[in-house]
């Protein structure tokens, strides 16, 4: 009636127990590794910190390394309008003027009744060439705030421009004045004010006292290249060479990629004959910008003060009549027109150079342009005529050494 029992099997009972302590240990260890399709967590800043870190930057010139880290703090806060109005601003100031106005007006979706906002879009515009809608906005700045002294700022450096371009009101003078005076009594520590009276100053060509006012925006923060631009350029207004490209080499310091200094550093010795030194700087400019017209004229000048002139009707056929550089870059030609007087001066010297090299063909049809266009510029009316002559005159040389001399009848 009893069962035989069957012998243990100890290699069976001591397989299940490895397994058992397997599963054990497996399932212990897969606790510890993170899933696939789970986000990793990564600590992340306080925007505080970045905040503060972007400010310092700001500070210390360090331009677009402070907009990327207000840029990092608007990640984590992006429904907050003064970062980015800060950014807008950082943004102006390094030359990004379309990425500020997005920022600007991305500010007045949050808050349409900030004043600062409608004051950065202003600035904005007003830097892009667009002073009327400027003008709008710098108004609805002050109909919000009339005691922000930033938006005086600008809207003193908004006429001023206009008074520049000869586009601003008969009163610009005393209006741009005043809006300068009122952003420095409202807001005396700000860079803004100063800079925006500075300008108001150089555009009235009191260079002596703007002077005063960028070197005290200096004060406030001294590693804004704009800044050291402004005050280069009143330096050279009142022939302090050697301090204007000392301002100039300091906001290439600040801002290499920039080819403003070195334009201006290139003109500066251009002015006083050194030019040598004019083309190096010249030559950097397009560097930095080889597609713009406008600095590869600059060029084509000093390599025509410096008698280079196949290469200098290289670069003005360039800003003439547009084509392609050696490099592959397209080049859109800049248009003849009376009031800008340094394209002038790139048409002139084209035709010029031209005729240097024997090619009146080309030259004469410039300077007709040149009659044409500038009727009311005394030196391009004075350089078309003076093409026009040499060419006259190397025509009539061509012409009577071409010409056989007639045949003589021998004497009986």
């Amino acid at each position: 009636m009893q069962r035989r029992r069957k012998p243990l099997n100890y290699f069976r009972i001591a397989f299940l127990v490895i397994l058992i302590v397997l599963l054990v240990y497996v399932n212990q260890i897969a606790a510890t590794i993170p899933s696939p399709f789970i986000p990793t967590p990564t600590p992340t800043r306080d925007p505080e910190s970045l905040v503060s870190e972007a400010t310092q930057l700001f500070a210390q010139g360090k331009l677009q390394q402070s907009i990327e880290t207000y840029q990092a703090a608007l990640a984590a806060r992006p429904n907050e309008p003064a970062l980015y109005i800060a950014v807008a601003r950082a943004q102006i100031y390094v030359g990004q003027y379309a990425q500020a106005q997005v920022n600007a007006e991305n500010a007045l979706l949050l808050n349409p009744n900030n004043a600062m906002a409608y004051t950065m879009r202003a600035w904005a515009l007003l830097m892009q060439g667009d002073s009327l809608n400027a003008e709008a906005a710098i108004k609805d700045a002050l109909k919000i705030d009339p005691n922000n002294g930033i938006a005086h700022a600008v809207y003193a450096e908004l006429i001023a421009r206009q008074f520049f371009d000869g586009t601003a009101a008969l009163n610009a003078v005393d209006r741009m004045g005043e809006e300068s005076r009122t952003a420095l009594a409202l807001a005396p520590e700000s860079l803004e004010a100063h800079r925006a009276r500075g300008y108001v100053l150089y555009v009235t060509q009191n260079y002596a006292d703007a002077i005063q006012e960028y070197q005290a925006a200096i004060a406030i923060n001294g590693n804004i290249a704009d800044l050291y631009l402004n005050l280069g350029l009143n330096y050279r207004a009142i022939g302090v060479n050697d301090k204007a490209v000392e301002a100039f080499s300091r906001a290439n310091t600040l801002n290499p990629p920039d080819p403003l200094p070195d334009l201006y550093i290139s003109r500066t010795y251009a002015n006083i004959g050194e030019y040598a030194k004019a083309e190096q700087y010249a030559e950097q400019a397009v560097r930095d910008v080889p597609g713009d017209a406008f600095l590869r004229g600059n060029l084509g000048v000093m390599y025509y003060r410096n008698l280079k002139w196949p290469d200098a009707v290289r670069e003005l056929s360039l800003v003439v009549n547009g084509g392609q550089t050696e490099d592959g870059i397209d080049i859109t030609p800049l248009e003849l027109t009376p009031d800008v007087p340094r394209i002038i001066e790139y048409y002139s010297v084209y035709a010029i150079t031209l005729v240097r090299l024997k090619r009146c063909g080309e030259a004469l049809p410039i300077a007709a342009r040149l009659q044409e266009r500038t009727p009311n510029d005394e030196t391009a009316q004075f350089n078309a005529s003076e093409i026009i002559r040499m060419c006259s005159e190397a025509a009539g040389t061509l012409q009577a050494t071409e010409t056989p001399a007639p045949e003589t009848t021998p004497s009986p």
